[in-house]
């Protein structure tokens, strides 16, 4: 039970690291161009600080890597590809609808998808027992607040074009449609990292065996699930400086200082990320598929309170505030049936014993 209460704790930890990693980029001025920013923060996150901080934290990592092989590399390399493709998804949300839905959407795909993924793929059977019905009822009800939350967010939307100042150049209101969409895309994308931790058992075991410390032998398959959002978030931003004929703004003084915003908000994000593998590990057999939900919903409500903080909802209207309050609550629920849930499963598997303890046959 120690463990479940350590594991929490850390996931609460990375969670807030993960709820504030795009709090940053509202210092960063609005008319920049998008991969100005997003481009730097993805070559942080996914290359350089990895390759910074690996050989550290992990001696003998490319030997960790050698000794597992390229088939135990490969699906971790690949769905870390596809998270990629939903962390830079998750930036462009960001510029549509504002950091709190984005966050909320977002990760409330990533809790259904992710907690639900790996928990089908490794261990269906679970689905039949009482544990796991109370963690598809968990999920579940993060699934109404997640709708809540869409809910507020074209409320929101909506106040905020019918009280907009008309002007003769104004251009046709958007609809928050787009970027709702764009945001739970991401959120299916970005469950993808939950998938590849769920098949680097034998990355972890490797370094375990060669002699890495607990509370760091979940990092070698973090940095190379980074490395492969490199190849898919890294290329789009560059495809994008290339289309957008936007190189020259890093020869700016002023890029500086949007490069220092990139290192921060890529420093809380590989923390994030590293502090969910480690947390996931302390929670049992089901500790990436129930400790993703919890990190994502706690992550949720961090976001949300740094959107409040950043007045993204100042001009929402009461409706839209009340909706997004409800969501935020609901989704606190899920978190506390997760919760339970996976401390049904532990206290199962203590409850069940390793072998038999048949009476002897021998006189």
């Amino acid at each position: 039970m120690f463990d479940l209460i350590v594991g929490f704790a850390i996931l609460l930890l990375g969670a807030m690291c993960g709820g504030s990693f795009g709090l940053p980029s509202k210092f960063v001025p609005k008319d920049l161009p998008w991969e100005i920013l997003w481009g730097p923060f993805f070559f942080f996150a996914t290359l350089l600080l990895p390759l910074a901080a690996g050989p550290i934290l992990v001696p003998g990592l490319v030997d960790i890597y050698t000794t597992v092989g390229p088939l135990g590399l490969l699906l971790p390399l690949v769905f870390g590809f596809l998270w990629g493709l939903g962390s830079m998804t998750l930036g462009l949300s960001f510029a549509f609808i504002g950091l709190s839905l984005a966050y909320a959407i977002n990760y409330g795909g990533q809790i259904i998808v992710g907690s639900m993924g790996t928990m089908l793929i490794h261990q269906p059977e679970k689905l039949q027992t009482t544990p796991g019905i109370v963690i598809l009822s968990g999920v579940a009800v993060c699934l109404l607040g997640v709708i809540i939350c869409g809910r507020a967010g074209i409320l929101k939307a909506a106040n905020e074009a019918d009280n907009a100042p008309v002007t003769e150049n104004d251009k046709p209101r958007k609809s928050a449609l787009p970027g709702l969409l764009l945001a739970l895309i991401s959120g299916i994308l970005c469950a993808c990292y939950a998938i590849a931790v769920s098949f680097a058992d034998e990355i972890k075991q490797t370094a375990i065996t060669a002699g890495i410390s607990n509370w760091r032998n979940t990092l070698p398959a973090t940095f190379l699930i980074l490395f492969g959002g490199f190849f898919s978030s890294c290329l789009y931003c560059v495809m994008k400086l290339n289309q957008n004929k936007t190189w020259k703004h890093f020869l700016s003084p002023k890029v500086v200082i949007v490069l220092a915003i990139a290192l921060v908000m890529a420093a809380l994000h590989d923390a994030a990320v590293a502090l969910f593998g480690l947390g996931a590990s302390k929670l049992g057999d089901l500790g990436v598929s129930v400790g993703y939900a919890v990190f994502m919903a706690f992550a949720i409500i961090v976001g949300n309170f740094n959107g409040f903080l950043t007045g993204e909802w100042r001009n929402a209207g009461r409706k839209a505030t009340r909706w997004i309050y409800a969501g935020i609550v609901v989704l606190v629920i899920a978190v506390c049936i997760l919760g339970l849930g996976n401390g049904m499963d532990h206290t199962a598997q203590q409850e069940t014993p390793d072998s038999c303890e048949c009476p002897s046959t021998e006189e």
